[in-house]
């Protein structure tokens, strides 16, 4: 089927449209709508199998703007396909409260799958999307019917590939043979400084053909519609491994700014606008003009959408009769629900058991993946040290999609990105691992996860200077207190075995945003096992541990991880010198905040001034818990390379350093 000059009216319909956004909010990237239009129609229009009435239907394709500074350009899409994105959301781009913010967010605007705007996260979450593609495949599909079966498309951007973390999840892709991946390079030589050839002068094709990934080429991406089509047809039927199409486009088409920087990330102007419209046949004095002819085009192929999906509909209802129990977990996977009961599985530890919690942790998470089949997830090449192998779990094939092991290696931004990916694109439940100081190559991921509410568990190991010899390096001291800074993110670090089970459990009971896991490598003797086992208790971020005997508290001592061991330690010394003090486990902030005030002071009773918090990191932000007559005490340096218990020591990590400063406020 050849291409007609209502394909060029319907392009331009695009692009004229994008700039008025653009030019009425005065903010904006007008650049890449007008010269990635003719490659996005064309795959919309000839490829994307989507419904605009139901964004949410499981076999659709995905699609992901990586670039979102060109979000006018997703946005013009969504309204001229029908998606409930009116005319009137266009027009308030960029405004406050409209569904058209400046980069695009999956949580708020129907049709956008993954939210993108840090050059290379959209990148790797449509790794993600397909690599869950692949695995609800291996689970769900039989011989007799095919229920999950779909690509993932990303336009990615010189600037995507120039980051780390699109080489990371290209390179990752490639060695899986994700076939079902295909990249279209919007590769117009323009970044915002300038050309590329400034900084960026690589074979772009010789790189992924490294990768494994099939490279095409399209010479003339701004009117050349046929060798488009034909390139993403031939993507589509590559089986054994992913692809890229470079496609060689004009940044700014078609308006005085074309071919250059300017046209990147600032309105056309006025005039520049009315010159644009005229050299692409569109009156100059009409503002966010949609001819008919091209509405109406573009309306009936999005039609092709609700044909599949009913055809889908058909496979599925007979599948789902085959295959009552699969239906049964397929729904319980798709709304994020957890079997009934599955928590009573969770180890439980006694007082002769002294684990590590990252070791009571991988035992949780390993009990949590037999009762909940569809939690895949990975490690950055430290399974063994994270414990967080899923035993008879496999390796994830990228072609087969059986196993539930990711090995991401040594790819800690991507892995975070690519989990995301999985997240977004629903079905499954999925965690990352790697050693606490690492949080910083994977906190941009994080970030994304937690504006997004995406229930990605992130697990860190070796979480303080207590992990001993390998020095300061790999001794995170301002992690947590980092991460407790990020609106949105649940930072758990459980004191023993029985915190971290209810770790795990709360991470997967909280289905509406990121948590994080943060474990030992110390062992952890088992504290007290009725309390720390108790859902309750771990669940509302604190609780009393250990109350004061023989008298009511004089102070509160509170903690987290394997320091509520040194604060229980500190109180029986306490007690012999008739100082009653009461010890806090405070394994979660964001829980504890979240509790109602009575609860609050329930356990930190605000008359109850002299206060000392432990934990092995910066003591930035206990003053929020201790308040101002209270004492911090942690680790306000760097650590050293020695064994563990030592670097504890030196560093003041003791029962007698707790105890000397609940004296000193006790007097």
């Amino acid at each position: 089927m050849s291409f007609q000059p209502i394909d060029t009216r319907s392009i331009n319909t695009i692009r004229t449209l994008s700039i008025d956004a653009v030019q009425k909010a005065n903010s904006g990237h007008p650049g890449l709508p007008l010269g990635a239009a003719p490659m996005t129609y064309v795959l919309w229009q000839r490829h994307l199998i989507h419904n605009p009435k139901n964004p949410a239907w499981p076999n659709r394709d995905r699609f992901v703007l990586s670039p979102g500074h060109g979000s006018m350009l997703l946005y013009s899409m969504l309204h001229l396909y029908g998606y409930a994105l009116p005319m009137s959301e266009l027009q308030s781009f960029r405004q406050w409260g409209s569904l058209t913010p400046g980069h695009p967010e999956a949580h708020l605007t129907p049709g956008v799958e993954a939210t993108t705007g840090p050059l290379g996260q959209g990148a790797a979450n449509a790794v993600g999307m397909a690599i869950a593609e692949r695995s609800l495949a291996a689970r769900y599909n039989t011989d007799t019917h095919t229920i999950v079966d779909h690509h993932t498309f990303a336009i990615v951007s010189d600037g995507d590939l120039m980051e780390g973390i699109s080489g990371e999840a290209a390179s990752l892709a490639g060695h899986l043979g994700l076939d079902k991946l295909i990249y279209l390079y919007d590769d117009n030589k323009i970044s915002l400084d300038g050309p590329t050839s400034m900084a960026f002068t690589e074979d772009v094709g010789k790189r992924y053909d490294a990768y494994g990934w099939q490279v095409l080429k399209v010479g003339d991406g701004d009117t050349d519609l046929a060798s488009i089509d034909a390139a993403i047809t031939a993507a589509k039927a590559d089986t054994t491994r992913p692809s890229i199409i470079l496609i060689r486009t004009t940044i700014g088409y078609g308006s005085p700014k074309a071919n250059s920087s300017g046209a990147h990330g600032s309105p056309l102007g006025k005039d520049g606008v009315a010159a644009t419209k005229k050299s692409l046949g569109f009156d100059p004095e009409k503002f966010f003009e949609i001819p008919a002819d091209a509405s109406s085009h573009m309306l009936a192929s999005a039609g092709r959408g609700e044909s599949a999906q009913a055809a889908w509909q058909q496979t599925f209802d007979a599948w789902a009769a085959a295959n009552p129990a699969l239906a049964s977990e397929w729904a319980m996977a798709l709304e994020n629900k957890l079997p009934a009961n599955w928590a009573n599985v969770l180890p439980k530890y006694t007082t002769a058991d002294k684990p590590a919690t990252r070791a009571s942790a991988g035992a949780a998470l390993n009990a949590a993946a037999k009762a909940i089949p569809w939690i895949i997830g990975g490690d950055a090449d430290l399974s063994g040290s994270t414990s967080t192998s899923l035993k008879d779990g496999g390796s994830f094939n990228g072609k087969t999609g059986v196993g539930r092991n990711i090995h991401y290696g040594v790819r800690e931004h991507a892995m975070g990105a690519i989990a995301n990916g999985i997240a977004y694109h629903g079905g499954l439940r999925t965690f990352t691992a790697t050693f606490f100081t690492f949080s910083d190559y994977e906190r941009p991921a994080l970030r994304i996860a937690a504006l997004n509410n995406l229930p990605v568990v992130f697990v860190f190991t070796h979480d303080s200077v207590a992990l001993g010899e390998d020095g300061p390096t790999h001794q995170p001291v301002e992690h947590l207190a980092a991460l407790r800074a990020m609106p949105d993110l649940w930072v758990v670090r459980p004191a023993d075995g029985n915190e971290a089970s209810q770790a795990w459990r709360l991470a997967l009971e909280r289905n509406h945003g990121p948590t994080v896991i943060v474990a030992s490598r110390q062992n952890a003797p088992t504290l007290d096992p009725e309390r720390c086992a108790s859902a309750e208790g771990l669940a509302r971020g604190a609780y009393i541990l250990s109350e004061a005997k023989d008298g009511e508290p004089q102070a509160i001592i509170i903690a987290t991880g394997t320091e509520v061991g040194i604060a229980l330690k500190a109180q029986d010394d306490l007690k012999t010198k008739g100082i009653h003090t009461r010890v806090v486990s405070m394994p979660c902030w964001e829980a504890f905040e979240a509790q109602p005030s009575d609860y609050q002071d329930l356990v930190l009773p605000p008359a109850i001034t002299a206060r000392v918090s432990v934990e092995a990191g910066v003591t930035f932000g206990w003053e929020r818990w201790v308040g101002r007559r209270g004492i911090p005490l942690g680790i306000n340096r760097y650590g050293a390379s020695a064994p563990g218990e030592l670097v504890m020591e030196k560093l003041g990590m003791t029962a007698e350093r707790v105890a000397a400063a609940v004296i000193d406020l006790v007097g």
